[in-house]
């Protein structure tokens, strides 16, 4: 009789199988309908090729999606070092601190099953971590010895510190504290892939916190804790509750904590000249689940788990969190007055961003260096993997690439540029008035010709206009002291002579002992055209300086138009390294008088442009598709 059954037990687990993969992973044959440009989005795969070329990485792969179907999928380059074999969409990449998003929304499902508490004490559920010290450095005032003493808690930590990273643990590379350097030693040999998350908590509980619980937030090694709660409380290895209850749910057939044989031939080769740490081997079996960094997996599987938080938890039926916690996790959730370390505020909520239960969240628009709009989540990896995800767009963007330095923006920056970049401006039909062009003399074309600087390539983004004034001074802190990099050219530092070198002690009547980076560069800010004092302390100076400066419009990054007038027609070019709707660099295009002041581009997207100047004497300013959806520049000269 039970012959009887398996037919239709089959047919069972087929269309299980059929529901569970409902949401398509490949590319829509028109992106147009998903409103993005064709021949824009085409320019992130031309950039990613100067990329290979430069050797900045060896290939990338990028996915894009919107309103729940995929505009953009492509791989770029090769998956060896060697750039023999041809990278595919489907290679598998370890994605390093792209795991955490994936640790933290495990655990919220357990807190939304009752069985973790947010506001409970690891120690709750990892005795081992109970008697952990606060390591608190003394300095001798006569000889001036660095004494490392350990002091209890004033609070334990909890299960919310380990996701918001306030717990007071650090990275082995964070900093060079005594603290710190504890850390460092035998970092690698605690993450050897025989090992297992217990040995690695057993580990750590010898060591004493950087900070009290909750006062600071250093991105560490808290979401590597938080799955070894996630194990004890479910009662599974952290590999196998990841696949039972978010990667087969969700139809991520390709993400794990190693690559089996049959899967390395679409594996990307590490990047040069990096070592291979034991964490990063992810062709062998492991048993040392990291849930803060050990993930291997590919665009199309990511992009399955940022559309299942896209749609507030739930992806082709199937529920892992409510819309409720959704939010929750993409709310920031770091309380007022937080310090922001100088060893891991790098990573954390700086440049207009904040931080959720395991993502950065953008919050302040005119902060932030990169488009988007606020309350978008995103987090990125040790090699260069990055994503996003937009709610307000109905957005996600994935970039995949590996690479060696430790200055990811340049990749994640453009990326994100020329994604929103893409986007189409409703309303694109040729104007009426291009079957007959205006006249306009000679002297009003002059007038247009310059630079003009944009401060966002895309509509969609909800920058809002810089209205804070800066001194234009890259700033670091090492060893507790603030100080200066290299001023840029042409803005008030340099003006007044500060030099690469020179250590701030104080901003008005205000020390900066004690602040992170974030926090001084907060206090060198200001209205534009306000006063700021400065003391520095200078090498072959016996005294200090006093310095005092005016504080000037902060240039954020963004495009360039040049605008030239040649034989009474107006040429149009992006000038800057990023592109900008129709204009590209390397290929004026010649633009149609509508009016006046108003041309448009008899092609491509039909960009329209119009020449403003508020009185005779302001500044001119050229806006792109003048609307709800305009962007604007201003001459710079």
């Amino acid at each position: 009789m039970k012959h009887l059954y398996r037919p239709l037990a089959t047919l069972l687990l087929l269309c299980l199988t059929t529901v569970a993969h409902a949401y398509e992973t490949a590319p829509v044959s028109d992106p147009e309908a998903l409103g993005f440009s064709s021949s824009r989005l085409a320019r992130i795969a031309a950039w990613q090729q100067t990329q290979v070329d430069a050797g900045a990485f060896s290939g990338a792969v990028a996915a894009i999606a919107r309103n729940g179907k995929v505009a953009y999928l492509r791989a770029v380059g090769f998956r060896d070092r060697a750039k023999t074999i041809p990278l595919q969409p489907d290679a598998i990449f370890w994605i390093a601190s792209m795991t955490k998003p994936v640790t933290s929304v495990a655990a919220m499902m357990l807190v939304e099953e009752g069985k973790l508490d947010l506001a409970a004490p690891v120690h709750q559920y990892l005795p081992e971590l109970r008697d952990m010290m606060v390591g608190v450095e003394t300095k001798d005032p006569v000889t001036g010895k660095i004494t490392l003493v350990r002091e209890p808690q004033k609070r334990p930590m909890t299960v919310e510190d380990l996701l918001r990273h306030t717990s007071g643990l650090v990275y082995y590379d964070g900093g060079t504290t005594a603290v710190h350097k504890l850390y460092t030693e035998g970092y690698f040999e605690r993450y050897a892939r025989h090992s297992t998350l217990k040995d690695f908590v057993s580990g750590l509980a010898r060591l004493p916190l950087a900070y009290q619980p909750g006062e600071v937030f250093e991105y560490a090694l808290n979401l590597d804790v938080l799955g070894r709660v996630i194990e004890v409380v479910s009662g599974q290895p952290l590999d196998q509750f990841f696949d039972n209850r978010l990667f087969k749910p969700l139809g991520m057939v390709d993400t794990a904590f190693w690559v089996p044989p049959e899967k390395l031939t679409r594996l990307v080769d590490p990047p040069a000249n990096v070592p291979i740490h034991p964490d990063r081997d992810v062709t062998k079996p492991t048993t040392m689940f990291s849930g803060g960094g050990g993930l291997v997996s590919t665009a199309a599987d990511y992009l399955r788990f940022c559309q299942m938080l896209l749609n507030g938890g739930e992806l082709d039926g199937v529920r892992i969190l409510s819309p409720a916690t959704v939010r929750r996790m993409t709310t920031n959730s770091l309380p007022p007055g937080i310090r922001i370390s100088n060893s891991g505020g790098h990573v954390g909520p700086q440049g207009g961003s904040s931080w959720g239960l395991g993502f950065a969240i953008r919050a302040d628009a005119a902060r932030s260096k990169v488009p988007g709009s606020v309350g978008s989540f995103t987090w990125n990896g040790l090699w260069g993997s990055y994503f996003w995800v937009d709610p307000a767009e109905s957005l996600i963007a994935i970039q995949l690439i590996q690479t060696g330095t430790k200055n990811d923006d340049p990749f994640w920056i453009a990326f994100r540029n020329l994604t929103y970049g893409a986007f189409l401006v409703p309303d694109r039909s040729v104007p009426a008035s291009s079957t007959a062009p205006a006249a306009i003399d000679q002297t009003a074309l002059a007038a247009f010709a310059g630079t003009f600087r944009f401060t966002s390539t895309s509509s969609r983004d909800k920058q809002a206009p810089p209205e804070l004034g800066a001194l234009g001074i890259e700033l670091a802190m090492q060893d507790g002291l603030l100080k200066v990099g290299s001023p840029i050219q042409g803005m008030p530092a340099a003006k007044a002579g500060i030099l690469a070198g020179d250590i701030i002690t104080h901003v008005d009547d205000g020390t900066t002992d004690g602040l992170s980076t974030v926090q001084a560069i907060d206090k060198l800010r200001g209205p534009v055209d306000t006063k700021v004092r400065l003391r520095i302390v200078r090498k072959g100076q016996d005294r200090p300086i006093e310095v005092s400066l005016v504080r000037a419009q902060i240039r954020l990054p963004g495009a360039d138009i040049q605008v030239v007038n040649k034989a009474g027609h107006l040429l149009v070019e992006a000038s800057g390294d990023l592109p900008l709707l129709d204009f590209k660099k390397g290929a004026a295009t010649t633009v149609v008088p509508m009016s006046s002041n108003e041309f448009f581009v008899d092609g491509g997207d039909h960009t329209r442009l119009a020449f403003l100047r508020d009185g005779a004497d302001a500044t001119m300013r050229l806006v792109l598709n003048p609307g709800p959806w305009q962007i604007t520049g201003q001459r710079i000269n």
